[in-house]
């Protein structure tokens, strides 16, 4: 089967493959520390060996979730932020049909997202959605309490109480949490609301394939067990006996390292196919959350090329020279569209008569990779096959793997978010929320309120 494919050789012309090829010994060591669980955060690090670890039961469960929740709703609302609802997304919004709002879906919930922001708008224009339809709730939160995920679970499930009852709205709402302590899962245990966990070993953006990305993603009709058996295979493919020279993502850990110890401090994410504009938000919080600590990290962003070259592209091109590019390159797309002779030829396109369209999108691609090396940015061209179950797994085990090697080369903790509390102190300090008395005072005084 054709699998992910990495070629690093539009970053010679900026760093040579002697240097990228030096920090062999080092990867290796890192590599041995994730598996071996010896480094910084490994009570974090689950994630590695769970695709083997996943058993017919597992999965078999999550499938019988996901066909009651079809059998009862016409929506499912994932209710949870950042990790919690990010990889699901990035999943369903890959595999789904462009135009799936205006399509005829009889046989799967639509997924709707709630709790990734504090939108009144937002919340209330849903809720107005909602009026109208039969629903149901997977709210995914390991606390129970983080302030965005809490205050939509709370106004939607009142909402579901008021439509179809108390007991109803019970058997409507999946919960998947910590396995004993926090909020949500006292109100699982009390309300008797059919429950999943989230495992104590694995952090939220490394968790799309426990029930956190599974039961939504199933859910929306897709097939979960080739997801897992494509992360299961990159699994191998970037295991502790794999050698340095053909190892994915131990070759793009140590690349985008040896560019930003020679300056290039911002890596852009490049996709050619508007169906993984979503895995690029996944993935800037799964390195900018894993990476950006102690002063040090490359900042991650993203554009949608063709459109982006029409905007940013001309930053890229010839602005600040501290970038490098990382494209994700679609082999082959799920149809054939080719482009028509036409006899006046008033837009002087006959010269593109009969060819595909992915080709012409193809020739954008590798031309602007070839003006972008040349202009000074080095790029890291990551393949897969097309976009599917299988190959979307092995992606994301491909970036995750590599970003527990990136973290350690870099010297910090990849697995945890310290720097996320910073703002919730003082949200809940503004808010006067109980315990934070001391706080409201000084942060008032400071902002002069």
């Amino acid at each position: 089967m054709a699998e992910l494919k990495l070629d690093i050789s539009n970053v010679f012309p900026f760093v040579s493959k002697e240097v990228i090829y030096g920090y062999k010994e080092e990867a290796t060591r890192h590599l041995k520390a994730l598996h071996y669980k010896t480094g910084a955060g490994s009570d974090l690090t689950g994630w590695i060996d769970l695709p083997s670890r996943i058993t017919e039961d597992y999965i078999s469960e999550i499938e019988e979730t996901a066909r009651e929740l079809g059998d009862m709703a016409e929506i499912v609302v994932l209710i949870g932020i950042g990790g919690s609802s990010a990889g699901a997304k990035a999943i369903i919004s890959a595999l789904s049909h462009n135009f799936e709002y205006l399509t005829e879906r009889n046989k799967f919930p639509y997924i709707l997202f709630a709790g990734q922001n504090i939108g009144e708008d937002y919340l209330s224009e849903l809720l107005q959605v909602l009026d109208k339809k039969s629903y149901a709730i997977i709210v995914i939160s390991k606390s129970g309490t983080t302030t965005e995920t809490a205050i939509a679970f709370r106004i939607l499930k009142n909402h579901l109480e008021n439509q179809v009852g108390l007991i109803e709205a019970r058997k409507r709402i999946i919960a998947i949490t910590d396995r004993e302590k926090g909020a949500l899962r006292t109100l699982t245990n009390q309300l008797d609301y059919k429950s999943f966990v989230i495992p104590e070993d694995t952090g939220g953006r490394y968790s799309l394939l426990t029930p956190v990305g599974l039961l939504p993603i199933a859910t929306a009709g897709f097939n979960i067990r080739n997801l897992i058996e494509g992360a299961r295979v990159m699994a191998k493919r970037t295991g502790l006996f794999v050698s340095f020279e053909k190892n994915p993502s131990a070759l793009y850990a140590v690349t985008r390292n040896a560019l930003y110890k020679s300056g290039k401090t911002t890596e852009i994410l490049v996709n050619y196919n508007n169906k993984l504009n979503f895995l690029s938000e996944w993935w800037k919080q799964l390195y900018g959350e894993s990476e950006g600590k102690e002063n040090k990290g490359i900042f991650p962003a993203s554009v949608n090329f063709p459109a982006d070259l029409h905007s940013l592209g001309q930053y890229i091109q010839e602005g600040e020279r501290n970038l490098f590019e990382n494209v994700i390159s679609v082999a082959d797309t799920d149809h054939a569209l080719y482009i028509p002779k036409d006899t006046d030829n008033f837009d002087q396109l006959n010269y593109l008569a009969g060819k595909r369209m992915d080709e012409v999108n193809k020739m954008a691609e590798f031309g602007a990779i070839l003006a972008h090396v040349d202009g000074g940015v080095p790029n890291i061209r990551i393949e897969i096959p097309r976009i599917n179950e299988y190959h979307l797994g092995e992606l994301i085990y491909f970036f995750k793997k590599a970003c527990g090697i990136s973290g350690y080369l870099l010297g910090v903790n990849p697995f945890d978010q310290p720097g996320v509390e910073a703002y919730k102190r003082n949200m809940f300090a503004l808010l006067e929320k109980p315990g934070f008395e001391e706080e409201t005072r000084k942060i008032r005084e400071r902002i002069g309120r």
